[in-house]
């Protein structure tokens, strides 16, 4: 950072936290063992005026106030499937503290659904999570080799005609 900041808007950290269905680890142990050197590291990216975009699979909603708390700024994936990832929630309880970054179902939408379902998907996240911003759509993780590119097409090209609010 010392000798590139000027060049860089954004590092990544992550650690995948989240099972399908919870934490793999406590909220109590999060914030012992983790917290702490993820806030250090998080706010030596801030003192450059770098943004942190935060990595962790899975259902992490017992720990997105303490995510909030080491300051990060992007939360990746918001994974739809999981337990508690409801995109209205996490944008009622948290939308004005951070900005989500997926969303797009990888589980089912995108490899099993139609082109049709996919567009549905995109609008109703974009309707959802788009207002006030704080909002970068993309899918809810890596797309798989198993996903039709139809649907991938409909995915972006639904972004782009409704993408801007």
């Amino acid at each position: 950072l010392e000798s590139s900041a000027d060049k860089i808007t954004m590092i990544q950290l992550a650690d995948d936290f989240g099972t399908q269905k919870g934490l793999m680890i406590s909220p109590e142990m999060f914030q012992e063992f983790f917290a702490p050197s993820m806030k250090r590291l998080i706010n030596l990216a801030h003192s450059y005026k770098v943004k942190v975009f935060f990595h962790s699979c899975g259902s992490i909603i017992d720990i997105i106030p303490d995510l909030i708390e080491t300051g990060i700024d992007v939360l990746d994936p918001l994974q739809p499937r999981a337990k508690g990832m409801i995109p209205q929630e996490l944008k009622r309880r948290f939308g004005d503290k951070l900005c989500f970054h997926g969303s797009i179902d990888v589980q089912r939408t995108l490899p099993y659904g139609t082109p049709e379902e996919v567009k549905r998907e995109v609008k109703d996240r974009i309707e959802v999570l788009g207002p006030g911003g704080g909002f970068i759509l993309a899918s809810s993780h890596n797309i798989q080799p198993d996903t039709p590119v139809e649907n991938i097409i409909a995915m972006y090209e639904t972004a782009l005609e409704e993408g801007t609010y």
